[in-house]
């Protein structure tokens, strides 16, 4: 059986990406953080259908992490994913030991992670921001995310340059400042969002989810619960402001054992508050806290889209 190369350098992937273009062929990119599950490999089957070849990236990127999250014991499994990329169709790997400038002092990627900086004056220092987007939701309780991830995805933009990207909209806020932060920067990239995939009993698929206690696994059924909930409710006419249906998910989570850091229902599109929900597609978007069974605990996200049919 053969192997996909893996690369891990910028002018590795960038030679191969630019011979692909040059022999006529699509380029499709999926950025992950690696530990894959089938949502991961969903995008990568779904981008093989919009291109003829396909590139992944493995990268847990340290820009998005601040001092108190999980960077340190973020799951990870690379020879697991690269064998799960290349069942999947991938065409490459770029896998690279990091993206940004490695300066004397830091610890590492560890140097990289919001709050424990190495202050060295040759260290990186451009970031990208979507000024608007990047501040609710997510923004709230992690206002250094989104810098991170626009920063990263720019940079792996700029090393693939991709035709087309697949992302997941489990994560939707961040599908929505990457799409936003193409068309504001003019990247000759096409952005596609794809499916939540659940487990079959409902709980969205995530990499962090190896993390959660078994306890903690069941209990974060509450989550898809309480969104199934939303759903039937708007669509027998029982709620229809956005404050009860706030009410009720947050009730649900809690009374599950989670700790809600936000349920909260705004614009699909500008990601705005909204107090009706039936007056345009509504996205509802939770995140909460369930205990680790390692240490601490694992921050969950998840959304639906009222006025839009249920994701399949």
């Amino acid at each position: 059986m053969s192997t996909i190369p893996v690369f891990t350098t910028t002018a590795e992937v960038r030679a191969w990406s630019r011979q692909q273009k040059k022999e006529g062929k699509r380029v499709a990119f999926v950025p992950t953080m690696g530990y894959l599950h089938e949502g991961h490999i969903s995008l990568v089957k779904a981008a093989r259908k919009l291109a003829d070849v396909v590139v992944a990236s493995i990268y847990v990127n340290p820009t998005q992490f601040s001092a108190n999250e999980d960077f340190d014991v973020y799951p990870r499994n690379p020879e697991g994913d690269r064998r799960a990329l290349q069942d999947a169709g991938c065409a490459a790997v770029f896998e690279p030991a990091s993206l940004y400038v490695a300066v004397p002092g830091a610890a590492g990627e560890g140097g990289n992670v919001v709050g424990r900086e190495s202050g060295h004056p040759d260290a990186h220092e451009t970031f990208v921001q979507v000024e608007q987007l990047q501040k609710p939701l997510c923004g709230g309780s992690r206002p250094h995310f989104f810098r991170g991830v626009a920063t990263v995805v720019t940079k792996l933009f700029h090393i693939v340059e991709p035709d087309v990207a697949v992302f997941g909209r489990k994560d939707y806020q961040q599908l929505r400042v990457i799409t936003r932060m193409v068309r504001d920067l003019d990247f000759a990239v096409e952005v596609v969002g794809m499916p939540i995939c659940r487990e079959p009993d409902g709980l969205a698929m995530s990499s962090r989810n190896a993390r959660l206690s078994p306890e903690s696994r069941q209990n974060a059924l509450s989550i898809s619960k309480a969104l199934k909930w939303a759903r039937t409710a708007l669509a027998d006419g029982s709620i229809g402001d956005a404050a009860s249906v706030r009410k009720t998910v947050s009730d649900m989570i809690e009374a599950s054992g989670g700790k809600v850091d936000y349920v909260e229902l705004v614009d699909a599109n500008n990601l705005r508050p909204v107090n009706e929900v039936k007056a345009q597609p509504t996205l509802l978007a939770v995140a909460c806290w369930y205990p680790a069974k390692d240490r601490g605990t694992v921050r969950l996200i998840d959304n639906t889209v009222l006025g839009e049919p249920e994701e399949q």
